[in-house]
């Protein structure tokens, strides 16, 4: 499972018009995540658990749909991405529900999040 994109996300500051699109485009559905952020779990027609996620920025960045790769260590992988050429724009060491992530810019600018979940 490591090094794979594991996750999608569609991130905008507004999310009832987003599950309306995409709901009705693709019949995606959405449920409420229980953790500090407003952040709603995609579930697809005929998909076992959620596949992605919805997060409200409320305006604090650009919207935008990025992919994101399942790690084994959020940490490490920053350090490598800098290495590499690359930026951490933003990381969560422990975000209080059991997953440390983190959004990169790879070389060019894109960008992409990674993700270790510890439980």
């Amino acid at each position: 499972m490591n090094n794979t994109v594991t996750w999608f996300e569609v991130a905008t500051a507004d999310p009832e018009s987003a599950e309306r699109f995409y709901g009705g485009l693709f019949g995606w559905t959405f449920v409420r995540d229980e953790g500090p952020l407003d952040y709603r779990l995609i579930g697809h027609p005929g998909g076992e658990g959620p596949v992605g996620g919805l997060f409200n920025t409320r305006g604090e960045f650009p919207d935008h749909a990025v992919f994101h790769v399942h790690v084994a260590d959020v940490e490490e992988t920053c350090r490598q991405t800098e290495e590499l050429g690359g930026k951490v724009v933003m990381k969560v060491i422990d975000d209080g529900a059991g997953t440390d992530f983190a959004y990169l810019r790879d070389t060019s600018g894109s960008l992409f999040g990674i993700f270790h979940r510890r439980s």
